[in-house]
């Protein structure tokens, strides 16, 4: 901005002013880089924005100079320079967000200003977004308290769903960098209460019909503030509002919408946040109307369906690769779901660990079912998430955390990480986990039972038998080959590319220093054979 123009926002007419901040507004339209102009020039066009706005003579320019302040404040280099308390404190009461008392003094904020209000609440989610100072000076400030005070009035209607909207992404942004707030919204301002009661309102206002884009923008902003309340919760002491929240999260996953997946994904965040104990809301008694297929143990089992798609649409390759972390969320509520409600694990067993069959032919990573996509989760190697072992926690579940029946699901290879982590190697102890049934659910198909014998339990599938690689050698040339595989494998240790493990008591794989040390897991009789065989060859 030249010193004309600038002059002219500084000491001009109004309608000087409202000519500059429009130019300004148009020019910069797609800008997102201020620091490289004048420090001093950049200083004297935020403190005549900032003067135009704090005075009321200028009522006519208040929205172009909240645009230019939202324009300059997605820059961040700087930004806390041009940050004050006071300047915080001018948009918010722009915005119309004052403290109780002064809200209580005003009847009611004029409808002409919901425009200004609107643009103050954009300017101040990118201020509080991109600076620290201003996260600080929230976080202390009346701002959420003024935020929770107009949500109380939201039934009364006539606010705008697009400001309500903002009002959600500034109070999602403030408990997000400001984690200090969060007792507070949750304690003395009732937070849960009136934000379960806005997603209340927005399904008794739909009617069953299905929800706007802004509507879904608005309610998916309410579920990541009510996630950000959810860290650190005391859980027992807020299991009332988890259950009533559970029992909305329902009818939002079955609610049609203009972006279902982006809904029902921020709805499954939450979901993980919540006890199992509160899965039970995710249930209700099937009708006549409930097709077979989604009926359970007398249960309607549409919402588990609705959340097994999604992590089905998830499992395809190219997302796995773009966005590995949307799956952790639908990993954990599932599992977490089978782990505490019989019915949603039976469900999902029949749907992911059907009886085996001719499956069995191939390996339990290859092909296009649920099982074939979780197994390749297993091995999946990406240190940015712990998908394979969210993924290897869900199939222990609906296994009953049986090893022997993981193994002939998934093979030991693919679930030799879990069974590392857990101690399980051996098998476990033989104990069965609390929280089953006893019932079995393993009676293995025809099929199955005609390959069993020749099933390899390190590739869980089916190997047909083959020649013996020794046969016709005599036992100098056996014990010449065992040597040089003996030889090889000392190689690579010595290189550092393999180290010899056994099995410790704990269950979990420890490293062995000689290769003695795996004699001592021989049985009796190999170990006198052994001792037999060295004493022939020192005898000759």
């Amino acid at each position: 901005m030249d010193d004309n123009s600038l002059f002219k926002l500084e000491s001009g007419s109004i309608d000087e002013a409202s000519t500059v901040v429009k130019d300004f507004a148009e020019k910069h339209s797609q800008t997102y880089s201020f620091h490289e102009n004048d420090k001093e020039t950049l200083e004297r066009l935020w403190a005549a924005l900032f003067r135009r706005l704090e005075n009321e003579n200028s009522e006519a320019c208040h929205k172009y100079c909240l645009i230019c302040i939202r324009l300059l404040s997605r820059d961040k280099v700087g930004l806390c320079d041009h940050v004050t308390e006071k300047r915080v404190e001018t948009l918010l009461k722009l915005a119309g967000l004052v403290p109780q008392e002064e809200a209580l003094s005003k009847a009611s904020q004029k409808s002409a200003d919901r425009d200004v209000m609107l643009e103050a609440l954009k300017a101040l989610c990118n201020i509080v977004y991109n600076s620290p100072q201003a996260q600080a000076i929230c976080g202390q400030n009346h701002a959420v308290e003024a935020v929770i005070i107009r949500m109380r009035t939201y039934p009364e209607g006539g606010w705008p769903i697009t400001l309500k909207y903002f009002d959600m992404k500034l109070l999602f942004l403030i408990t997000a960098l400001c984690s200090s707030v969060r007792p507070t919204l949750r304690g003395p301002l009732h937070g849960y209460t009136y934000l379960v009661e806005s997603l209340d309102l927005i399904l008794k206002e739909s009617k069953g019909k299905p929800l706007t884009g802004e509507q879904v923008q608005f309610v998916c902003e309410i579920l990541k503030v009510l996630f950000n309340l959810s860290l650190g919760a005391n859980q027992t002491e807020e299991e009332p509002h988890h259950i009533r929240l559970g029992a909305i999260l329902y009818q939002l996953l079955l609610l049609k919408s203009s972006n279902p997946a982006e809904l029902n994904m921020h709805a499954v965040n939450l979901l993980v946040s919540l006890p199992g104990s509160c899965y039970s809301e995710l249930l209700t008694l099937a009708d006549r109307l409930c097709p077979p297929e989604l009926e359970c143990e007398g249960y309607n089992m549409a919402v588990v369906e609705i959340i097994l798609e999604l992590l089905d649409e998830k499992l395809e390759d190219q997302v796995i690769k773009k966005h590995p972390e949307s799956l952790c969320p639908l990993l954990t509520v599932l599992a977490k779901g089978a782990r505490y409600q019989r019915p949603i694990r039976k469900f999902l067993r029949a749907r992911i660990l059907p009886p085996l069959g001719e499956q069995v032919l191939t390996r339990p990573e290859e092909g296009d079912t649920m099982r074939n996509k979780l197994c390749r989760l297993l091995t999946a190697a990406n240190p940015d998430t712990n998908i394979s072992q969210l993924a290897a926690d869900l199939l222990f579940v609906l296994c009953k955390e049986n090893v022997g029946r993981m193994v002939k699901y998934t093979g030991y290879g693919n679930a030799a990480g879990l069974l590392a982590n857990r101690g399980l190697m051996l098998g476990g102890d033989g104990k069965k986990p609390d929280g089953y049934s006893s019932d079995s659910e393993d009676s293995d198909t025809e099929e199955y039972q005609k390959y069993r014998d020749s099933v390899n339990p390190v590739t869980g599938c089916y190997e047909p038998p083959k020649p013996d690689p020794t046969a016709g050698m005599s036992d100098e040339q056996k014990e010449y080959e065992a040597m040089q595989l003996v030889n090889m494998m000392d190689q690579l240790t010595r290189d550092g590319l393999l180290q010899p493990c056994r099995i410790g008591e704990d269950g979990r794989p420890e490293p062995v220093v000689h290769v003695l040390q795996l004699l001592e897991e021989l049985p009796p009789e190999f170990r006198q054979q052994k001792n037999t065989f060295d004493d022939s060859n020192t005898e000759s």
